[in-house]
């Protein structure tokens, strides 16, 4: 969910091919308060072009400078900053902090950009200080580099490994996660951009054309497939998230069976309290127990007091949120 690190580098990457000599700068540690996560890139071209962060406070000069001696010497750095408490407000490091930054010539791989092209998950491995980079999971490549990178892509998190007794930082590049919206009600339309903001691929489901129509749902194609039928297609995996929203059990009840049947991270589903119970009672019916009832959100969202359809929008997003980075969510009588 972190577009902001694709971002940046697709815009080195777009630079490169302009004809632009470019640096490519990547944290690869941090402690303490960096406001910026292992991971966060930041771009120099030797013109002075600049974009991404990789603190938000004064050392993206210092990195920018390394960055250009990087580009006229062609060698990688790797820049070890301390920040102490007493410069913690200039750099935005509130209760002080330390960072590596690992600042390299950028050289674009094919192979990378095939992989995120094709939806299919991979780790690009450096070895620290040298630069030599390896796309993984690689047949080729020894079992332990190939069991670092499948840590880092199930747990979805940049972060430098000792491998073979040399630092390595291991830069997971997952598929987008997905969003399945069951239902193109007011508040979907108050989900979606939330949802699309935050990276999230977003599939729109509802059989009903009155409501799943281009003008509600501008640049995105809705699916007016039966909800069993769409869940098939979509087939949810651990990268999804699932929510349905209509009240009505012929379309909520298939959608959240398939859900059940999944490992989809998240599932949530509208509905009052009493709305839910009962929802409860009829997929039990359809074989689910109780351990596999209490994996639906419901009523879905984090209670912050909603009400209009924009703040239970906002709920539905922080609880997927709160799911996919492991934080505790209260258990809903």
């Amino acid at each position: 969910m972190n577009t902001d690190l694709e971002d940046t580098l697709a815009i080195a990457t777009h630079w490169h091919a302009d004809g632009e000599d470019v640096a490519i700068a990547t944290v690869t540690e941090t402690w303490g308060s960096s406001p910026r996560p292992a991971g966060s890139q930041m771009a120099v071209t030797k013109s002075g072009r600049m974009a991404g962060s990789v603190s938000g406070g004064c050392i993206e000069g210092a990195v920018a400078d390394a960055a250009m001696q990087t580009l006229e010497n062609n060698t990688p750095q790797l820049l070890d900053f301390g920040i102490t408490n007493e410069r913690a407000w200039e750099v935005g490091l509130a209760c002080g902090g330390k960072l590596k930054v690992f600042v390299e010539r950028l050289t674009p791989l094919p192979a990378l950009t095939d992989a995120k092209s094709s939806g299919r998950p991979v780790v690009l491995a450096t070895s620290l200080p040298g630069g030599t980079q390896h796309l993984l999971p690689d047949p080729t490549a020894p079992a332990a580099w190939n069991s670092a990178a499948r840590t880092a892509l199930l747990h979805d998190k940049n972060s430098t490994v000792e491998i073979d007794g040399q630092p390595v930082f291991l830069h997971v590049h997952n598929p987008p996660l997905r969003l399945a919206i069951v239902g193109a009600v007011h508040v979907a339309q108050a989900l979606v951009p939330f949802a699309a903001a935050l990276g999230l691929s977003v599939t729109v489901i509802d059989p009903r054309r009155a409501f799943a129509t281009d003008e509600r749902f501008p640049s995105l194609s809705v699916s007016t497939a039966w909800p069993d039928e769409a869940m098939d297609h979509f087939a949810p995996d651990t990268r999804s998230a699932i929510v349905t929203l209509t009240h009505d059990p012929k379309l909520d009840d298939p959608a959240l069976d398939r859900a059940l049947r999944s490992p989809a991270f998240y599932i949530g589903a509208l509905g009052s309290r009493k709305t839910h119970a009962a929802r409860c009672t009829r997929l039990r019916e359809l074989g689910h127990d109780d351990a596999a009832l209490a994996r639906i959100r419901g009523p879905v969202g984090l209670d912050i007091g909603a009400v209009t359809a924009s703040e239970i929008a906002l709920s539905i997003i922080a609880e997927i949120i709160a799911a996919r980075r492991g934080a505790a969510l209260a258990v809903k009588a």
